[in-house]
């Protein structure tokens, strides 16, 4: 049996448990690349004639109202185990008002038993939740009705497929065919009656890809730029392939840093709803994301380590992310998410 028939193996619930771990106990992150954020500093404005407590950093995605421009990037979901942690971070988003992407749903829609590991409204009923699958499951007897379904089991408000092509050449697991995706893409964005984004997983979606996805009606990117998981370190550690994991270790740093993927994208699509996410380390790095053109930031596995132990521990991290973010626009001069996306202070070294 080959690769693209499929393999005997754990299962994909087993896979995002393994993963999770993973992610917590190992160093996963690239090894030679970063976001580039560090190659921008803000430049301070010493008389920013605002009142700290007024600054409004409420934003809008997919038609529901944020208190802040901040996503919890898609992780997990798929087992007892990652269920709790998407419960402990559906509760935080909405207690600190922000978007929440899951983890791939494929698990819950080809096993029902596990759906329940992504039903998350109960405990944000007002925030955006994003359903996820893989993009090349459509190739694989997806189509729109098992992406329909994915998105009824989290009641998301879009669905985001996310882009991983090198993940799968690494994974024991793989799906490797990505020929003619971008068809299936489009007839997806015409029939779903959802939004449908797109979202990479560390590796970066350069401003061309970006242009022929919207051709295709895609609602949202993700820019999910390099310089904080990389997937092929994560699936090294899940091989038992001598030459595959030995591989793994020459793309340590492939990929297009966050800060690249962002200008790109958004001097490609001026208007495109845009999220700046991959390897973000505070709110000073959110701040940088907005500043270069996404309109909201994606915050991932610094949020995993504190989901796991309490929901009380993931909303103080948010919290702290909250607080750099807007002591960063205190610091320009930015009384609001707008005038921070248009603020002329955030200069290249």
């Amino acid at each position: 049996m080959t690769r693209e028939e499929g393999i005997s193996g754990p299962s994909t619930g087993d896979r995002k448990s393994e993963h999770v771990r993973l992610c917590l106990e190992e160093e996963v992150a690239g090894v030679g690349v970063t976001t580039g954020f560090e190659r921008y500093v803000f430049r301070h404005n010493a008389l920013p004639e605002l009142n700290f407590d007024d600054i409004d950093l409420s934003a809008e995605f997919v038609g529901r109202a944020l208190q802040a421009p901040l996503l919890i990037s898609s992780m997990t979901g798929g087992s007892a185990g990652t269920g709790r942690i998407n419960e402990r971070l559906a509760e935080a988003a909405q207690l600190r008002g922000w978007a929440m992407g899951l983890g791939s749903v494929r698990a819950a829609v080809e096993r029902e038993d596990l759906a329940e590991t992504f039903k998350v409204r109960h405990k944000a009923p007002d925030i955006p939740v994003i359903a996820n699958l893989g993009a090349v499951q459509l190739n694989y007897g997806f189509g729109t009705d098992e992406c329909r379904r994915a998105v009824e089991i989290a009641e998301a408000d879009a669905l985001v497929l996310h882009l991983n092509s090198l993940q799968e050449v690494f994974q024991p697991e793989g799906n490797m065919n990505f020929a003619d995706l971008l068809p299936k893409i489009k007839r997806l964005c015409l029939e779903l009656g959802v939004p449908v984004g797109i979202k990479e997983v560390g590796w970066g979606i350069d401003g061309e890809t970006a242009l022929r996805l919207a051709e295709a009606g895609i609602a949202f990117i993700d820019a999910a730029g390099a310089g904080g998981t990389s997937w092929s370190q994560v699936e090294k550690f899940r091989s038992s392939d001598l030459m595959r994991r030995t591989a793994a270790e020459a793309f340590a740093s492939w990929g297009t840093g966050t800060a690249d993927c962002i200008t790109e994208i958004r001097a490609a699509l001026p208007d495109l709803p845009l999220i700046g996410s991959g390897g973000l380390k505070n709110g000073v790095d959110a701040a940088k994301a907005i500043a270069l053109g996404a309109n909201l930031a994606g915050v991932g596995r610094a949020l995993l380590g504190p989901a796991v132990d309490s929901v009380e521990r993931a909303a103080a991290a948010m919290e702290q992310t909250e607080f750099e973010l807007r002591t960063v626009m205190f610091g320009i001069g930015a009384a609001n998410i707008t005038q921070l996306r248009e603020t002329k202070r955030l200069l290249h070294k």
